[in-house]
């Protein structure tokens, strides 16, 4: 099978892979690591694959310069996009434990005033950058607040994880930097929540046991991480792509802010339509498998392709329209099975609250630059903006 090239799914993902899908439903692709690739476009095969035993998240099972990914050390690559049962269920449950939907609703009324603080700083200003004044901090703040970073340390912790999120290829030493900073402040943090607990979601998590059993100190520093990772980014542009969209649709916007109740509706059309989530993580057969009629040999790299399984019209009729009445749901944007994003919760209050408050402040929201002058960031792993820029008329607010 010869090869596609998928350069350009970053510009146009959405129609590249209607194409695709209409192509056939597995491809042969270069991986986001530029190495060899199985791509799944069609909705109901991604949604087998995504809960198919069979294929692993341990890189151990890849084949031998099959695929080279993102180099971490031991103590943060020991989280649960890298594992398996029986591994990943025990994690998991452990995990589980400490981070309740009771937890996340407490932190409803902490991200509400976040929310609008952010706002307080540049709502009198009439225009701002959405994602590097309010999408962009939202989230790196609740988070630290989760994991009980103290106030003093979060200066290095956003530089750090912005190093991690958006890696200057002309300064590869940054990143390399970044990692051991954060390697060596998770690890020096837990020991300090060991000595001394507190009521936050890390000390919980060191804390919680089943049958005598409990999270390692690798463990521990690898979960911190993959929350601050992997809860960072994604919610990040869940708000900026939900409000581009909305901008997009001002028939829509203008029902949301009839109708604020149903924002928390409406981000699930909104995730389906244009997510940040548009691959899955990799995975790795253990044998020889048949993915929608193709047969993918053992130990290769698949990759699930989340945005075109959501825009699939055999799921999701008239699948390229924004539809807030959809009936027929069922989109994958935080994916299915077992490894199910443990954080969908979370990033839903998070993005809800956000645009809850940004509709309440903010009317006559528009572009603040031409629409083809959005620039995407040049990834096909994710989907997300460089930049936002908007502009509206205040509708000041308080009680926040």
């Amino acid at each position: 099978m010869r090869p596609i090239d998928v350069t350009p799914l970053i510009a146009d993902p959405h129609g590249t892979y209607a194409a695709l899908r209409e192509a056939g439903p597995v491809h042969r692709a270069a991986g986001p690591d530029g190495r060899p690739a199985w791509l799944v476009t069609r909705y109901e095969d991604v949604r087998r694959a995504l809960a198919d035993p069979r294929l692993s998240l341990d890189k151990r099972n890849a084949l031998p310069g099959n695929y080279a990914g993102f180099p971490l050390p031991p103590a943060l690559d020991a989280n649960l996009l890298n594992m398996d049962p029986p591994d990943h269920t025990r994690v998991r449950g452990l995990v589980a434990k400490a981070f309740t939907p009771g937890r996340v609703e407490k932190l409803r009324g902490p991200v509400r005033a976040v929310a609008g603080s952010l706002l307080d700083a540049v709502e009198p200003l009439g225009r701002a950058d959405l994602l590097a004044a309010y999408a962009g901090p939202l989230p790196i703040i609740v988070i630290c607040d989760l994991l009980g970073v103290p106030q003093a340390d979060r200066v290095d912790f956003r530089a750090w994880t912005d190093a991690l999120v958006t890696p200057d290829p002309e300064r590869p030493h940054r990143t390399k930097e970044a990692v051991v900073g954060m390697m060596r402040f998770l690890t020096g943090l837990i020991e300090r929540k060991r000595a001394e607990p507190a009521d936050d979601l890390l000390s919980d998590l060191i804390q919680v046991q089943e049958d005598g059993d409990s999270l390692s100190p690798d463990e521990l520093t690898s979960l911190a991480f993959l929350i601050l990772f992997a809860g960072y980014e994604n919610t990040v542009h869940l708000i900026g792509n939900a409000v581009l969209a909305l901008l997009d649709h001002p028939g829509t916007l203008a029902e949301l802010r009839k109708n604020p109740d149903g924002v928390g509706a409406a981000l699930e059309e909104l995730n389906r339509w244009d997510g940040p989530a548009t691959l899955a993580i990799r995975r790795f057969p253990l044998e020889d498998v048949e993915i929608g009629g193709v047969r993918v040999p053992a130990g290769e790299t698949v990759l699930l392709s989340i945005a075109s399984a959501n825009r699939d019209p055999r799921q999701f009729p008239g699948s390229d329209r924004l539809d807030l009445g959809r009936e027929r749901s069922g989109h994958l944007a935080f994916g299915h099975g077992i490894h199910y994003c443990l954080g969908a919760a979370l990033a839903r209050m998070e993005a809800e609250t956000a645009l809850t408050v940004l509709l309440e402040r903010c009317e006559e929201m528009e572009l603040d630059v031409p629409r083809d002058a959005l620039e995407w960031r040049p990834t096909i792993r994710a989907r997300g903006l460089i930049s936002l820029p908007v502009r509206w008329s205040s509708r000041r607010r308080t009680g926040f």
